[in-house]
């Protein structure tokens, strides 16, 4: 009988790890996410996750698992996200936040923002990191299908559309913020992601939406 390596037996005891993204929607829906104010700014349409303010504030969609309190908190990870939008729409995708809010329109207090944006109203495009690095030109066109990718890595963002590389911030020491922005930093334990609903006229679609932890 043959003797078996350290190595076969390594491989024969230890459980193959499949993808080590975890899916954050299902497709059917929305299992997983609660909105902070309007959930019905938030629906989900053969397959997709659709994003449209009912009301006149901005409404947010977290990430919470199966938590059924509070949020899932992510602190060095990878998103992607599949997206599109109807014509002349504002949205987000935020990282490091939670449900508070800072004034009565309902935007969040806390965390960051990187911009999905097409509307004419609002000068920061696709890609900015809203308020802190600005972009001036959209980089795809937003009314067709385009892929996102998040990376956060301690107090470092960056972001790509289709591959291509839109945004890199590291945010610096000790850095200090505006009133109105004054919670527009990194958590140093991690915080929740969510999605936004910005406004009755601007409508975003988004699929495939995945994440993997980092180290």
């Amino acid at each position: 009988m043959r003797t078996l390596t350290f190595l076969s037996l390594l491989l024969l005891t230890t459980p193959l790890l499949a993808d080590d993204w975890l899916p954050l929607f299902n497709g059917r829906d929305l299992t997983g996410w609660r909105a902070n104010n309007d959930p019905d700014s938030f629906q989900v349409e053969n397959g997709i996750l659709r994003c449209h303010a009912s009301g006149p504030y901005k409404a947010h969609l977290f990430y919470v698992g199966d938590r059924k309190e509070g949020f899932e908190s992510f602190k060095n990870f990878e998103l992607e996200a599949t997206v599109r939008a109807e014509p002349n729409s504002n949205g987000g995708i935020f990282v490091h936040t939670d449900m508070s809010t800072r004034d009565a329109a309902k935007h969040l207090a806390k965390g960051y923002e990187v911009q999905l944006n097409s509307s004419a109203k609002e000068k920061q495009k696709t890609g900015s990191l809203y308020a802190i690095v600005p972009v001036d030109a959209s980089p795809v066109d937003e009314t067709q299908w385009f892929t996102i990718r998040i990376v956060v890595q301690d107090k470092r963002i960056t972001a790509a559309i289709n591959g291509q590389p839109v945004l890199d911030y590291t945010e610096p020491e000790n850095v200090t913020r505006p009133p109105e922005r004054s919670g527009r930093l990194f958590n140093p334990s991690g915080a929740a992601l969510a999605l936004q609903a910005h406004d009755p006229n601007s409508t975003w679609y988004f699929k495939d939406i995945r994440l993997k932890r980092l180290p």
